[in-house]
């Protein structure tokens, strides 16, 4: 049942809701990474990296949105705060995160810095972040050559690896923000020296306009100049806003302004609009060139230098105030540390009635930080195809190329929005199957954030005309999963569990808007009209022998296991969705009926391809595996991967009361199972009551489950100490190996980094473990567990003798994924690897970055190291290892 009374966290998120305080006006909307993205990218041959590279971001103002530190701004991203720091040794100010660019890293992308999300609340009133600075000069040009130096089969070289971190010799950087009101927040920054000897530090906190005016010739530029109020030094920022803004700081610091634009000059040998430009800062910090910065102060960009000798393991604080009022009576640090108390308070008593009590400290810790990570996350996206296609009036127009180019079908798309990233440094930009797994966790803390996310992407200016949902930036127009209608079911009923009723006006709303994109998919990825679908690599990257988001050599086609699959899933999804509206609506019955038939013709294309009666479930194998269809001929592609993991995911189970209350679904399925008998016989359709009377679909019956299981829970073969793996170990010895035109096309197992340059060679599906992935197979097992329960038993492991139901695989499932975080016997993280750093030193192994996937032996973090976006699902599977106490889950907990 619902709580009586809100705490402070949860009674702002409803006026947030309701409108009667905008709370979520400001946030960590600001990106860690501008450069090198395809919305920056204006040049003819669409290398975003090398059009705008790291090297100028610094000196050149960004079209589309801003990057910083730690950086927070307003919905619209009128006003940027974020922080620099200098340690007299740098070439640069460090004004925003360094990484290797895709075609400089061995691995594709990749930062190369050290941060950290330790806490954030919903409506962003209490958030903090660390940043570790070392105080030697950063090895940029180490970073690059090494990296260079390095083929595939070696190990990413990353910033801990080049010993500047050594004795010591850095900064925590602790910075953190608390909300007076929603449009009065408390900032501190401080600064630990965590090493053997004093040393300088410049704290620069930096406000700037983002720059609008730029690229318009009517554009009015906003300005910020320095003034005293009560005797303290502040920064006024005043733009046609709904509200001005002042900052003000503690002290009395030097305020240096500049403006945030582009250094022709030094770029392009060209005349710059100001004197003073978007480097001034830097260039008047760290060259001393006092004609840089603006004597007049004014400027759209301004920092505040504050200059510290800090002595080994001491710190120094500050504080300042960004507030739409006028500065309180009282003292400015006196003022803020009490928000900053009251806060904090405030966040913990939120998150105890969010994570279980049950759990251990290092659990709450981790899922606490998870759900950080998530909300710092989020990001103000800007990307109005149509104008970067066209280009600015005050600008050059872009290479006519662009036209017919990346993103040209895509001209009615407008994202002008708050969104929850993958992550903001290696994946600044949404992607559409990442963020349906992300709403999955955000509903916990959030539920109408994680409602409206699914909502957009639906929304007539980002869904497609013809109904595709657009993937990720660098190809709108590629195919990811069909998961929204399963995240959109799963957060309602999260939701229902939570407050104790479901949002139906948002479930059908949402249901109205899929219903499109499931007739895109029906009519675009079903090449020969036999429900068998291919989609395309589905987000699989290079998981396949091929690339299989490009022709395929010979001219021939691949009947995708997976993209059947995930079909046949969507079609569940959907029928579920219908069914529960249809609760109180009976004109859903139809809908619902019409999703019955649909996943019994896919569910027997799966079985049953064409006159040839090609199948894609081997009898010999008792596994799926993709079809090629090459030349007049059929064979399977016999690679053991998630693909042929990913039709266990298609799985419903449906309950006799709702049958009793939608007669003429009933009576319409009675009529196919009676008269159709030759659809049904290889899937689970409904033919005979299970456990409590439940009855089940799915793709799979109960023969087939078992020897799909038997294969994924083989330690030789799928099954990990930290996870399933998404292929098969069994081809570390037996590498699987196609000739095709003169070319030999090869695949073997490699836990982790990719040895391949398939998609960047930043991404692994051909061993890893992924989160998305083991998540949908632990849900599937409880789904099948609902309708079996004790009448089906597997070995787990295969081979142990040890008989285990499907319910409690799962459990054993969810430790092991859990237990790639979490401290084992001897205090390690196996998401740490063999890094002694993070596995032993107090001041680094507590805080956790939550990497893209994970080495399918080891456990050790892989890919983006701050992915929390699906990886997020930790605190999902947190919070139900501490709460599922009974043999198996209710249909909400499913």
């Amino acid at each position: 049942m619902p709580k009586n009374k809100l705490n402070a966290v949860e009674e702002r998120l409803r006026q947030a809701t309701d409108k009667t305080a905008d709370w979520k006006h400001w946030g960590p909307y600001v990106s860690e990474r501008a450069w090198g993205t395809v919305r920056e990218d204006y040049s003819a041959d669409g290398s975003a990296w090398d059009y705008f590279p790291f090297e100028s971001s610094h000196l050149r103002a960004f079209r589309w949105n801003e990057d910083g530190i730690a950086g927070i701004c307003d919905r619209n991203q009128n006003i940027c705060f974020a922080v620099a720091f200098w340690n007299e040794n740098d070439s640069i100010l460090k004004e925003r995160l360094f990484g290797v660019p895709g075609p400089k890293g061995n691995h594709g992308e990749d930062v190369k810095e050290y941060y950290y999300y330790l806490d954030n609340t919903p409506s962003h009133c209490s958030m903090k972040y660390l940043y570790k600075y070392p105080q030697a000069a950063f090895p940029y040009a180490n970073l690059y050559q090494e990296n260079a130096n390095r083929d595939k089969s070696q190990r990413e070289y990353e910033l801990i690896d080049t010993g500047i971190f050594n004795d010591d010799k850095y900064f925590d950087i602790f910075v953190e923000y608390a909300k007076a009101g929603p449009e009065d927040i408390c900032i501190k920054i401080t600064a630990v020296n965590r090493g053997p000897e004093a040393a300088p530090l410049h704290i620069l906190p930096t406000v700037w306009f983002r720059n609008t005016w730029s690229w318009s010739n009517d554009e009015v530029k906003p300005e910020a100049s320095e003034t005293t109020k009560n005797g303290i030094t502040s920064i006024e920022l005043k733009k046609e806003l709904q509200s001005n803004y002042t900052l003000y700081c503690e002290g009395l610091p030097d305020v240096l302004f500049c403006e945030n634009e582009t250094n022709n000059y030094r770029l392009f040998n060209a005349a710059n609009a100001s004197a003073f430009t978007k480097d001034g800062i830097g260039d008047y910090v760290v060259n001393r060139n006092h004609s840089a910065v603006n004597p007049a102060k004014i400027g759209t960009k301004a920092a505040v230098n504050y200059s510290f000798d800090i002595g080994p393991g001491e710190s120094r604080e500050v504080h300042l105030r960004l507030t739409a009022k006028a500065l309180p009576a009282g003292d400015l640090t006196h003022g803020c540390k009490t928000i900053f108390k009251k806060r904090k308070a405030e966040a913990d008593e939120f998150y105890a009635g969010v994570i279980p009590a049950n759990l251990s400290d290092d659990a709450k810790n981790v899922m606490r930080q998870s759900l950080a990570g998530l909300l710092w996350s989020k990001q103000y996206y800007h990307y109005i195809v149509k104008e970067w296609l066209d280009g600015d009036p005050a600008n050059p127009a872009p290479p006519r190329q662009r036209l017919s180019g990346r993103n040209s079908e895509w001209k009615h798309l407008y994202n002008d929005d708050i969104i929850s990233m993958p992550d903001k440094w290696e994946y600044p930009w949404y992607a559409s199957w990442d963020l349906a797994f992300h709403c999955i966790p955000l509903t916990l803390v959030d539920p109408g954030f994680a409602k409206r996310q699914l909502i957009l992407l639906l929304r007539e200016w980002y869904m497609h005309p013809n109904g595709q949902i657009p993937a990720y930036e660098w190809a709108l127009s590629d195919v990811n999963p069909p998961v929204h209608a399963w995240a959109a079911l799963r957060v309602y009923q999260i939701e229902e569990k939570k407050k104790g009723v479901g949002d139906r006006p948002f479930l059908e709303r949402v249901f109205h808007k899929l219903l499109l994109n499931f007739t895109w998919w029906v009519n675009r990825k079903d090449a020969e009209g036999n429900n068998v679908f291919e989609g395309g690599f589905l987000g699989l990257d290079n998981i396949g022998v091929f690339d299989r988001s490009k022709p395929l050599p010979g001219g021939g086609f691949l009947e995708q296991s997976d993209g059947t699959s995930w079909m046949a899933m969507y079609c569940l999804n959907m029928l579920a969705i219908a069914l529960e509206l249809a609760i109180q609506d009976k004109a859903y019955e139809d809908v619902a009926s019409k999703f019955f038939e649909h996943f019994v013709f896919i569910s027997d294309a799966m079985n049953n391809l064409g006159n040839d009666e090609t199948e894609l479930w081997d009898e010999h194998d008792g596994f799926y595996y993709d079809v090629m269809h090459l030349n007049g001929y059929q064979f399977p592609i016999k690679l053991r991967s998630l693909v042929g993991l990913i039709p266990l995911f298609a799985v419903e189970t449906i309950e006799e009361e709702w049958l009793e209350k939608l007669p003429n679904f009933r009576r319409r399925t009675a009529w196919l199972i009676e008269n159709r008998k030759d659809l049904i016989d290889d899937i689970a359709c409904m033919q005979q009551p299970g456990r409590d009377g439940r009855h089940l679909l799915a793709l799979v019956n109960k023969e087939r489950l078992q020897r799909v299981l038997q294969t994924m829970l083989d330690e030789d073969e799928f099954l990990s100490g930290h996870g399933i793996r998404s292929l098969s170990r069994f081809h570390k010895d037996s590498p699987y190996f196609l000739e095709m035109e003169h070319t030999e096309y090869r695949v073997e197992y490699e836990p982790a980094e990719s040895r391949s340059g398939m998609f960047g060679g930043n991404s692994n599906w051909r061993g890893p473990i992924w989160f998305p992935a083991n998540y949908m197979l632990i849900e599937a097992l409880q789904k099948f567990d609902y309708y079996y329960g004790e009448d089906l038993k597997v070995e787990f492991p295969t081979g142990s003798g040890k008989m285990m139901t499907l319910w409690q695989v799962s459990q054993e499932l969810e430790k092991r994924l859990c237990g790639i975080f979490l401290r084992d016997d001897n205090g390690a993280r196996a998401a740490f690897g063999d890094t002694e750093t993070f596995q032993t030193s107090e001041h680094w192994r507590d805080n956790l970055p939550f990497h893209e996937y994970f080495d399918g032996d080891s456990g050790r973090g892989l890919g983006a190291s701050h992915q929390t976006g699906w990886t997020g699902l930790i605190a999902k599977l947190l919070k139900q290892t501490a709460e599922y106490t009974r043999k198996g889950p209710s249909r909400e907990e499913s």
